[in-house]
């Protein structure tokens, strides 16, 4: 039994009165990782890869300048300021 996200009243129904914020990321977005078990907690990166798991549920690989982290989940991860992903690349 699967939620169907066209039908608003019935998600804002279920989440309190708000729809719930579905954010995904795609190849070549700038992120940054929150994981403090992770060597890159906070720093910024860019997925280089999104796999769909056997649950449907998307994981992604990202690229940092030191290395990578591979099977991140969606939750770990937040949209990078376009100032900061800047900052970054120089």
């Amino acid at each position: 039994m699967g939620v169907r996200l066209d039908s608003r009243p019935t998600i804002a129904l279920l989440f309190g009165g708000e729809e719930p914020v579905c954010m995904s990321f795609e190849k070549d977005d700038k992120v940054v990782l929150n994981d403090k078990h992770s060597e890159f907690d906070g720093e910024t990166g860019t997925v280089t890869q999104v796999i769909e798991s056997m649950f449907g549920e998307p994981t992604y690989t990202i690229s940092f300048d030191e290395g990578q982290e591979v099977g991140i989940a969606e939750d770990q991860l937040e949209a990078a300021d376009e100032d900061a992903a800047d900052e970054d690349d120089e």
